[in-house]
């Protein structure tokens, strides 16, 4: 099944990328992590991805729990 995932989060933080994939998957919200960092100097950003149907939800779930 295809799905359109669109981003929610963005950090470059790959701990606290995870904390906010667990989160959401915590409330039932599937989520995956697209690391776009380099990786011998660790510069760039990890992305979090939710379903589009989802979004707006993990964003609500997001804001309301910083990190």
């Amino acid at each position: 099944m295809s799905q359109n995932w669109t981003k929610v989060y963005t950090t470059s933080d790959p701990i606290k990328a995870e904390f906010s994939k667990q989160l959401l998957e915590e409330n039932g919200i599937e989520a995956v992590l697209l690391n776009k960092q380099d990786s011998s100097y660790h510069f760039g950003e990890v992305q979090v991805l939710v379903p589009e149907l989802d979004s707006q939800t993990a964003q609500k779930l997001l804001s309301d729990n910083p990190f």
